[in-house]
């Protein structure tokens, strides 16, 4: 049976967590394993920020287990032993849905790396099941080749993506748009898929919209803005815009846009990094807010407001985003949340 046939679906982001599960970074998968110590700073940064709100799960391969459990914050943290090629749990972590009657299941992606960009990733395929086995709880297997960052949902019905990621012929060359959709309805029970064309310039994942646009609120849609027409963005977030204010949700209701400026760009060894505010993390009672310093002081600053005017009952807590861009994403990309009951 598929997860609608059960009325899973999955809740919002902002909705109450059980807990977060983040993994461990891997030496030996990193671009730039000379940066190791600046990003498990970094993951270290994000792990105590979020172990302030809600309880953190980190995965860790079983030959390091000593060595990171010295270095991770004690408060509101625990390791689970899970070997892994990678760390951006995001996507190749289990998604989680709920039903109606209150159970707990989660859904088993088919991981390639991103279109098969690095290798090995038979570990990363294989840590969904490790988790949803850990918390013994239901593993629905989905068809395809999927990840977490690619989309986000509205917990009413609705769900945005972006061509160029789904559809690409490196994730499932076989399946036409129509048959992603019907995949998206039937294991996370949407009814309305809202298709932005691309994402950011120089993102590896081939436009996760967690880089691009995020609900937050069922109605309300947050999207990184550029509005210097030298910039490979420029044309980009354009047209998604001009998608989004011509959208209704799953609800009928039209798409209330609220942009947000993009950081300056920024670059590391000639290659542009996907700097994004949109790559935020809700956690309960909270968000956790990559910010960039240097020449992004203002963007941090108008990003920093935009958010606390939004959820003004939420504390936003900062960490610095320098820390674990390079190696390709930031927050959002590291985390994955269990919903509560």
């Amino acid at each position: 049976m598929k997860p609608i046939e059960l009325n899973y679906k999955m809740p919002a982001e902002w909705e109450k967590h059980e807990k977060t599960f983040i993994s461990w970074p891997v030496k030996d998968s990193m671009v730039y394993p000379e940066d190791y110590e600046k990003v498990t700073q970094g993951y270290y940064d994000i792990i105590k920020a979020i172990s302030e709100f809600e309880h953190v799960s980190v995965l860790v391969n079983t030959n390091e287990i000593e060595i990171v459990n010295r270095l991770l914050p004690k408060d509101n943290v625990e390791i689970l032993p899970i070997d892994h090629n990678d760390a951006w749990l995001r996507d190749n972590g289990p998604t989680f849905i709920l039903n109606d009657k209150g159970d707990f299941a989660g859904i088993n992606w088919e991981f390639n790396a991103w279109g098969e960009k690095y290798s090995p990733w038979d570990l990363d395929n294989k840590v969904a099941t490790k988790i949803l086995t850990s918390l013994g709880i239901q593993q629905f297997d989905a068809p395809f080749v999927m990840e977490g960052g690619s989309f986000h949902v509205d917990g009413e019905g609705t769900l945005i993506t972006t061509e160029e990621c789904l559809l690409n012929k490196n994730r499932n060359p076989h399946l036409t748009k129509q048959i992603v959709e019907q995949y998206l309805h039937q294991y996370l029970n949407v009814s309305k898929v809202i298709w932005l064309k691309q994402g950011l310039s120089g993102d590896e994942t081939d436009g996760h919209v967690d880089n691009v646009a995020c609900f937050v609120s069922p109605g309300k849609v947050m999207i990184q803005v550029c509005d210097d027409e030298q910039d490979e963005n420029y044309l980009r977030t354009k047209e998604n815009l001009a998608i989004l204010s011509n959208e209704t949700d799953a609800k009928g209701r039209k798409i209330e846009i609220i942009p947000i400026q993009q950081p300056p760009r920024r670059e590391k060894d000639g290659v542009r990094l996907t700097l994004s505010y949109l790559n935020f993390y809700f956690v309960n009672g909270g968000i956790i807010l990559p910010v960039f310093g240097g020449n992004a002081i203002g963007t941090d600053q108008l990003a920093l407001e935009k958010l606390k005017d939004l959820f003004p009952e939420r504390r936003v807590h900062t960490v610095d985003g320098n820390s674990i861009i390079s190696e390709g994403g930031n927050v959002h990309c590291t985390t994955q949340q269990m919903p509560s009951r």
